[in-house]
Protein backbone atom coordinates (compact mmCIF):
# COMPACT_ATOMS: atom_id res chain seq x y z
CA UNK A 1 0.00 0.00 0.00
CA UNK A 2 1.08 3.62 -0.61
CA UNK A 3 1.79 5.40 2.29
CA UNK A 4 0.92 9.14 0.74
CA UNK A 5 -0.76 11.23 3.35
CA UNK A 6 -0.45 15.56 4.11
CA UNK A 7 -0.47 17.56 7.09
CA UNK A 8 -4.24 17.92 8.25
CA UNK A 9 -5.75 20.03 11.59
CA UNK A 10 -6.06 18.88 15.06
CA UNK A 11 -8.86 20.73 16.54
CA UNK A 12 -9.85 21.05 20.21
CA UNK A 13 -13.50 19.59 19.44
CA UNK A 14 -12.22 16.60 17.34
CA UNK A 15 -8.46 16.15 17.80
CA UNK A 16 -7.38 13.08 16.67
CA UNK A 17 -10.46 11.78 15.13
CA UNK A 18 -10.50 15.01 12.89
CA UNK A 19 -7.47 14.71 11.99
CA UNK A 20 -8.19 11.32 10.33
CA UNK A 21 -11.45 12.17 8.94
CA UNK A 22 -9.88 15.32 7.14
CA UNK A 23 -6.96 12.82 6.48
CA UNK A 24 -9.55 10.17 4.64
CA UNK A 25 -11.41 13.20 2.45
CA UNK A 26 -7.97 13.23 0.83
CA UNK A 27 -7.92 9.88 0.04
CA UNK A 28 -4.67 9.21 2.16
CA UNK A 29 -3.39 6.64 4.11
CA UNK A 30 -1.16 8.18 6.59
CA UNK A 31 -1.06 11.84 7.95
CA UNK A 32 0.52 14.24 9.83
CA UNK A 33 -0.85 17.04 12.33
CA UNK A 34 0.38 19.61 15.02
CA UNK A 35 -1.04 18.69 18.93
CA UNK A 36 -1.57 22.64 18.88
CA UNK A 37 -1.05 25.68 16.71
CA UNK A 38 2.86 25.57 15.51
CA UNK A 39 3.53 29.41 16.53
CA UNK A 40 2.42 29.53 19.98
CA UNK A 41 1.99 27.42 23.63
CA UNK A 42 -1.75 26.79 23.72
CA UNK A 43 -2.58 23.34 23.77
CA UNK A 44 -5.76 21.45 25.08
CA UNK A 45 -5.91 18.53 27.43
CA UNK A 46 -5.82 15.05 25.07
CA UNK A 47 -9.00 13.48 24.81
CA UNK A 48 -9.00 9.75 25.25
CA UNK A 49 -12.13 9.24 24.24
CA UNK A 50 -11.51 11.03 20.82
CA UNK A 51 -8.40 9.35 20.42
CA UNK A 52 -10.03 5.73 21.07
CA UNK A 53 -12.83 6.41 17.95
CA UNK A 54 -9.81 7.77 16.15
CA UNK A 55 -8.28 4.12 16.35
CA UNK A 56 -10.88 2.20 15.93
CA UNK A 57 -11.81 3.73 12.95
CA UNK A 58 -8.05 3.84 11.59
CA UNK A 59 -8.27 -0.27 12.34
CA UNK A 60 -11.48 -0.38 9.85
CA UNK A 61 -9.89 1.62 7.08
CA UNK A 62 -6.10 -0.58 7.08
CA UNK A 63 -4.52 2.67 8.34
CA UNK A 64 -0.91 1.93 9.98
CA UNK A 65 -1.54 4.38 12.79
CA UNK A 66 2.31 3.85 13.47
CA UNK A 67 3.06 6.12 10.30
CA UNK A 68 1.10 8.61 11.52
CA UNK A 69 3.20 11.79 12.68
CA UNK A 70 3.44 14.71 14.77
CA UNK A 71 5.52 17.84 13.72
CA UNK A 72 6.95 19.71 16.85
CA UNK A 73 5.63 23.58 16.74
CA UNK A 74 7.88 26.30 14.96
CA UNK A 75 8.30 28.30 18.31
CA UNK A 76 11.25 25.38 19.66
CA UNK A 77 15.06 26.09 19.34
CA UNK A 78 17.20 23.48 20.81
CA UNK A 79 20.05 25.39 19.06
CA UNK A 80 20.14 28.46 20.73
CA UNK A 81 21.07 28.65 24.57
CA UNK A 82 22.30 32.59 24.39
CA UNK A 83 19.24 33.02 26.77
CA UNK A 84 18.58 30.24 29.13
CA UNK A 85 15.45 30.91 30.11
CA UNK A 86 14.51 30.28 26.34
CA UNK A 87 16.78 27.49 26.13
CA UNK A 88 15.10 25.96 29.19
CA UNK A 89 11.97 26.62 27.72
CA UNK A 90 12.47 24.65 24.56
CA UNK A 91 13.75 21.78 26.13
CA UNK A 92 10.58 21.70 28.96
CA UNK A 93 7.81 22.28 26.16
CA UNK A 94 9.55 19.96 23.77
CA UNK A 95 9.51 17.13 27.23
CA UNK A 96 5.50 18.23 27.13
CA UNK A 97 5.05 17.43 22.91
CA UNK A 98 6.33 14.33 23.82
CA UNK A 99 4.18 13.29 25.94
CA UNK A 100 1.29 14.17 24.02
CA UNK A 101 2.18 12.34 21.78
CA UNK A 102 2.81 9.51 24.00
CA UNK A 103 -0.98 10.06 25.29
CA UNK A 104 -1.69 10.11 21.86
CA UNK A 105 0.24 6.86 20.75
CA UNK A 106 2.12 8.64 18.48
CA UNK A 107 5.55 6.75 17.55
CA UNK A 108 7.40 9.96 15.62
CA UNK A 109 7.85 13.24 16.42
CA UNK A 110 9.43 15.60 13.89
CA UNK A 111 11.68 18.31 14.85
CA UNK A 112 13.41 21.34 13.30
CA UNK A 113 16.94 21.34 14.56
CA UNK A 114 16.82 24.64 15.53
CA UNK A 115 19.10 27.65 14.38
CA UNK A 116 22.24 28.86 16.22
CA UNK A 117 21.31 32.48 15.91
CA UNK A 118 25.16 33.91 15.55
CA UNK A 119 26.59 31.30 18.23
CA UNK A 120 28.44 28.84 15.65
CA UNK A 121 27.54 25.42 14.00
CA UNK A 122 29.43 23.60 16.35
CA UNK A 123 28.19 24.96 19.41
CA UNK A 124 24.25 25.09 18.04
CA UNK A 125 24.94 21.30 17.21
CA UNK A 126 26.57 20.93 21.04
CA UNK A 127 23.14 22.48 22.18
CA UNK A 128 20.48 20.21 20.36
CA UNK A 129 22.54 17.08 21.71
CA UNK A 130 22.53 18.44 25.14
CA UNK A 131 18.55 18.73 25.00
CA UNK A 132 17.71 15.83 22.80
CA UNK A 133 19.98 13.98 25.57
CA UNK A 134 17.57 15.72 28.29
CA UNK A 135 14.43 15.64 26.50
CA UNK A 136 15.15 11.43 25.24
CA UNK A 137 16.16 10.21 28.51
CA UNK A 138 12.86 8.83 29.35
CA UNK A 139 10.89 9.33 26.17
CA UNK A 140 9.07 6.36 24.41
CA UNK A 141 8.71 8.84 21.19
CA UNK A 142 11.43 9.20 18.62
CA UNK A 143 12.41 12.26 17.28
CA UNK A 144 13.08 12.78 13.51
CA UNK A 145 15.17 15.80 12.68
CA UNK A 146 13.90 17.59 9.28
CA UNK A 147 16.29 18.22 6.63
CA UNK A 148 16.54 21.84 6.69
CA UNK A 149 17.22 24.46 3.61
CA UNK A 150 20.10 26.36 5.49
CA UNK A 151 17.61 29.68 5.71
CA UNK A 152 19.76 32.21 7.84
CA UNK A 153 21.37 29.91 10.64
CA UNK A 154 19.51 27.07 10.39
CA UNK A 155 21.14 23.50 11.39
CA UNK A 156 20.31 20.81 9.69
CA UNK A 157 21.02 21.65 6.00
CA UNK A 158 23.66 18.76 5.46
CA UNK A 159 23.67 15.65 6.29
CA UNK A 160 27.04 15.57 7.70
CA UNK A 161 25.54 18.26 10.42
CA UNK A 162 22.70 15.45 10.85
CA UNK A 163 25.10 13.03 11.67
CA UNK A 164 26.72 14.72 14.24
CA UNK A 165 24.08 15.50 16.02
CA UNK A 166 22.78 11.71 15.57
CA UNK A 167 26.08 10.81 16.76
CA UNK A 168 25.60 12.91 19.83
CA UNK A 169 22.86 11.44 20.91
CA UNK A 170 22.61 8.68 23.26
CA UNK A 171 19.61 6.87 23.32
CA UNK A 172 20.11 5.90 18.96
CA UNK A 173 16.87 4.29 19.27
CA UNK A 174 14.81 7.23 19.96
CA UNK A 175 16.56 9.45 17.31
CA UNK A 176 15.94 9.66 13.26
CA UNK A 177 15.29 11.85 10.24
CA UNK A 178 12.74 12.80 7.94
CA UNK A 179 13.70 14.39 4.75
CA UNK A 180 12.09 17.26 3.30
CA UNK A 181 12.11 17.52 -0.72
CA UNK A 182 12.20 21.00 -1.01
CA UNK A 183 14.86 21.72 1.82
CA UNK A 184 16.82 19.22 0.36
CA UNK A 185 16.42 21.18 -3.19
CA UNK A 186 17.40 24.37 -1.52
CA UNK A 187 20.23 23.45 0.40
CA UNK A 188 22.22 22.43 -2.63
CA UNK A 189 21.24 18.41 -3.19
CA UNK A 190 20.23 17.31 -6.59
CA UNK A 191 16.75 15.67 -5.72
CA UNK A 192 16.37 14.65 -9.59
CA UNK A 193 18.84 12.17 -9.01
CA UNK A 194 17.47 10.70 -6.01
CA UNK A 195 19.34 6.88 -5.85
CA UNK A 196 22.31 8.82 -5.69
CA UNK A 197 21.56 11.03 -3.01
CA UNK A 198 20.08 8.31 -1.34
CA UNK A 199 22.98 6.36 -1.44
CA UNK A 200 25.12 9.46 -0.13
CA UNK A 201 22.89 9.97 2.63
CA UNK A 202 23.18 6.09 3.54
CA UNK A 203 26.73 6.32 3.55
CA UNK A 204 26.96 9.61 6.08
CA UNK A 205 23.90 9.34 8.23
CA UNK A 206 22.61 5.77 7.30
CA UNK A 207 18.90 4.44 5.70
CA UNK A 208 18.49 2.47 8.77
CA UNK A 209 17.27 6.55 10.54
CA UNK A 210 14.95 7.36 7.15
CA UNK A 211 11.46 7.30 8.86
CA UNK A 212 9.78 9.72 6.96
CA UNK A 213 9.40 12.27 3.80
CA UNK A 214 7.95 15.21 3.45
CA UNK A 215 6.91 15.76 -0.21
CA UNK A 216 6.63 19.46 -1.36
CA UNK A 217 7.80 20.63 -4.97
CA UNK A 218 9.84 23.99 -4.46
CA UNK A 219 9.28 27.39 -5.82
CA UNK A 220 13.13 28.28 -5.46
CA UNK A 221 16.45 27.20 -7.82
CA UNK A 222 18.39 24.85 -6.20
CA UNK A 223 20.96 26.00 -3.43
CA UNK A 224 18.75 29.17 -2.83
CA UNK A 225 18.79 28.40 1.07
CA UNK A 226 15.22 30.46 0.93
CA UNK A 227 12.50 27.15 1.99
CA UNK A 228 9.31 28.09 -0.29
CA UNK A 229 7.18 25.01 -0.95
CA UNK A 230 5.29 24.65 -4.18
CA UNK A 231 2.78 22.16 -4.97
CA UNK A 232 3.59 18.87 -6.97
CA UNK A 233 4.92 19.25 -10.08
CA UNK A 234 4.23 23.15 -10.72
CA UNK A 235 8.05 24.32 -8.90
CA UNK A 236 12.01 23.46 -10.01
CA UNK A 237 12.20 20.00 -8.72
CA UNK A 238 9.10 18.36 -10.92
CA UNK A 239 6.61 16.09 -10.82
CA UNK A 240 8.59 13.23 -12.08
CA UNK A 241 11.35 13.36 -10.11
CA UNK A 242 9.00 13.68 -7.13
CA UNK A 243 7.35 10.43 -8.06
CA UNK A 244 10.37 8.25 -8.87
CA UNK A 245 11.28 9.36 -4.67
CA UNK A 246 7.47 8.73 -3.71
CA UNK A 247 7.20 5.16 -5.70
CA UNK A 248 11.34 4.44 -4.58
CA UNK A 249 11.77 0.85 -3.52
CA UNK A 250 13.70 1.37 -1.22
CA UNK A 251 11.16 4.10 0.88
CA UNK A 252 7.52 1.87 0.55
CA UNK A 253 7.41 1.46 4.11
CA UNK A 254 8.35 5.19 4.95
CA UNK A 255 5.20 7.35 5.26
CA UNK A 256 5.10 10.58 2.61
CA UNK A 257 3.56 13.55 3.50
CA UNK A 258 2.41 16.49 1.65
CA UNK A 259 3.01 19.99 3.36
CA UNK A 260 2.67 21.59 -0.31
CA UNK A 261 0.57 25.42 -0.42
CA UNK A 262 -2.91 26.34 -0.23
CA UNK A 263 -4.48 27.26 -3.62
CA UNK A 264 -6.67 30.42 -2.10
CA UNK A 265 -7.99 29.00 1.04
CA UNK A 266 -8.41 25.65 -0.54
CA UNK A 267 -6.22 22.47 0.53
CA UNK A 268 -5.19 20.66 -2.53
CA UNK A 269 -4.04 17.69 -0.95
CA UNK A 270 -7.18 15.82 -2.36
CA UNK A 271 -5.96 16.89 -6.12
CA UNK A 272 -2.15 16.31 -5.25
CA UNK A 273 -2.98 12.62 -4.01
CA UNK A 274 -5.05 12.06 -6.84
CA UNK A 275 -2.09 13.06 -9.37
CA UNK A 276 0.46 11.08 -7.12
CA UNK A 277 -1.85 7.72 -7.49
CA UNK A 278 -2.79 8.11 -11.32
CA UNK A 279 1.44 8.91 -11.34
CA UNK A 280 -0.11 11.63 -14.24
CA UNK A 281 0.56 15.40 -13.37
CA UNK A 282 -2.76 18.03 -14.06
CA UNK A 283 -1.12 20.89 -15.26
CA UNK A 284 -4.81 22.81 -14.76
CA UNK A 285 -5.19 21.65 -10.82
CA UNK A 286 -4.50 25.13 -9.53
CA UNK A 287 -6.94 26.84 -11.97
CA UNK A 288 -9.61 23.53 -11.06
CA UNK A 289 -9.67 24.02 -7.45
CA UNK A 290 -9.67 27.82 -7.81
CA UNK A 291 -12.21 27.56 -10.09
CA UNK A 292 -14.38 25.16 -7.75
CA UNK A 293 -13.65 27.32 -4.67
Amino acid sequence: MLLIGSHVGFKKDTQLLGSLEEALSYGATTFMFYTGAPQNTMRSNIDKELTKRALEKMNNQDIDYTKVIVHAPYIVNLANNKDQDKYKFSIRFLKEEVKRCEELGIKYLVLHPGSHVGLGVDLGIKNIIDALNIILEESNVTILLETMAGKGSELGSTFKEIKKIITGVKNKDKIGVCMDTCHLNDAGYHVEDFDQLLNYFDEVVGINYLKCIHINDSKNEKSSHKDRHENIGFGTIGFDSLIKIIYHEKLKKIPKILETPYIGKIAPYKEEIKMIREKRFNPDMKEEIEKAG
